[in-house]
Order: structure tokens, then sequence, then C-alpha cells
């Protein structure tokens, strides 16, 4: 347990908070201790040094409690309430995939080859939209996108309706596999975040704990999902339309192969993350 007492200074409590939170294994102890103080002040994390001789002795006991749950690996964002991802701010809880700064780079992408089309409305369907960080993110910054959401979970559903309800994004509860069928053959990019862990893959306690399990994990090769998204995609897509998927680190040369040996699809690439491990594939739909 850490000792946090009313007077000390900010830097000190942060100091405390994130020796606490590092020891516990957490990856970004500082980080990770500016948004629980912010949060327990009611701050936001950027005027934390605006709150200096304001701590009292009620915040300070609720940062504690925030720490101690964090370093128990409870997720920042399930402490906060908040995830951020790209220029959002979007709600998460239980049962809803937290949204990673990995996936922010393939949304990048795909915004900018929509941007680069020219097209003043492209379509866009998102599968497996979960918290609809990424649906969102391309109907803000893609103005006239015609967007789509598809979830199958509820309880994620529930998520991306509160976070979708003050744009045009439209949310579908569905099954990725036979979604949208009135859309076939008009759409210009589908994009997806898909489960393509093994089931005996290690993830940290912060996915393993708390991220629903159906959000993880596909089957015993990883790409039972990717080929649905494949599949999807093939049906979906206009001729020139783009696919662009999700992967694991270790699938850069299988998931292109199973778009490649799908026989409706060109230009396959494989396209690194944040951290320069391999990440997402692209293709455009065959004519």
């Amino acid at each position: 347990m850490i000792e946090l007492r009313a007077g000390g200074s900010i830097r000190q409590v942060l100091a405390e908070a994130a020796d606490r939170l590092r020891s516990a294994g957490v990856e970004t102890p500082e980080q990770d201790a500016r948004l629980l103080l912010a949060h327990a002040a009611g701050a936001e994390p950027g005027r934390l040094a605006l709150l200096e001789d304001q701590l009292d002795d009620v915040a300070l006991m609720r940062y504690q409690e925030l720490v101690e749950r964090r370093a128990a690996r409870v997720p920042v964002q399930h402490l906060t309430g908040v995830a951020y991802f790209r220029h959002l701010e979007l709600a998460v809880g239980p049962g809803v995939f937290v949204p990673r700064p990995e996936t922010e780079v393939m949304v990048g992408w795909a915004i900018d080859r929509l941007q680069a089309t020219g097209n003043p409305t492209p379509r866009v369907v998102d599968l497996g939209s979960g918290s609809g960080a990424i649906a969102k993110s391309i109907f803000i910054e893609v103005p006239g996108s015609e967007v789509y959401a598809v979830e199958i979970s509820v309880a994620a559903a529930g998520w991306a309706e509160r976070n979708l309800r003050d744009s045009g994004v439209r949310l579908v509860v569905a099954d990725m596999a036979g979604a949208l069928p009135e859309l076939d053959g008009t759409v210009d990019l589908v994009i997806a975040n898909p489960p393509y862990l093994r089931p005996d893959e290690p993830v940290a306690p912060e996915a393993g704990d708390h991220d629903p399990a159906e959000a993880l994990f596909a089957d015993r090769s990883g790409l039972e999902m990717i080929k649905v998204v494949i599949a999807a995609a093939a049906r979906l897509l206009r001729p020139g339309g783009l696919l662009c998927v999700e992967h694991s680190e270790s699938q850069d040369e299988s998931v292109p192969a199973l778009i490649t040996a799908d026989g409706g699809f060109g230009t396959v690439e494989d396209h690194v993350d944040l951290t320069v491990r391999p990440r997402f594939a692209t293709a455009t739909r065959a004519g």
C-alpha cells in the first residue's frame, strides 16, 4: 500500500504512485499515475500542476484506492471510464474491448486512403466494432462518410451505442458474416480488428481478466475470425474497394496469404504498428 499524505507536492504524490505501479508490473506507470490522479481530483490530466496545495485527504484517499486497484491490474480505462483513441474520448467498461494505440495506425492508414480518393461520400463498414472507436474516428475525420458499425455482442453494442449516439454512424447488432446484405458490392472500405489470438497465447492481466474473451481469442490457429472478415469484405466491397484487417505480429505472412487465396483481391500488403511490429494487412477488391 502507498501512504499518500495531504500537503505533499503533486510531484511527490505522482512519483510514489508511479513507483507502486511499476513494482506491480504496470507498463506505463507514470502515465497511469497521472490519469488516475486527474480522475480522483476531477481535473484534466494536463492541468495537474494547478492542483498544487489543493489535494485534500478525501481526494488522496480516493487516489490511493485507484492506484491499488490499478496495481491489481484493473485497466486504467475501467477505473476512469474513459479510453483515448486518436481524437476521441470513449466510454468503456466491463463487457467491451478497450481500444489500443496500435489500432490507431491502421485507422490512420484507412483515413488517409479514403481522403486521397476524392470520394465525397465514401461508404465504410467496421466489422466487430466493439466500443465504436474505429467507426467514429473515420466518421469524424472523413467528413461526408457513411459509416456502419457491426457488433454481435449485446454488451459491447451497449457501449458502442453510447459512444456513437452523437454521431451519424449507424450501429447494427448482427453477426459480421452476414451483416448488411443490402450493401453488397457497394462499400468503399471494410475495416476490422477481429479476435486473432490463439487460446493458448499469454496475455497481460488487463486483457485476460477484463477484456471479453470473445474479443481476444479465435480458434487454435488464431485465423478463424480473420477468415470471416475476408469473406464478408469480398461480399461487401465494390471493385476497387479496400480491405483493412488487424492481426497479431506472428500473422504477417498467414493473413496476407489468406487474402491472396480468396482470389478476389489484389495489391495485398502488410503494415507495421507504432512499435514497428507487423499489425495489419490491406488489399484492394478486384474488378
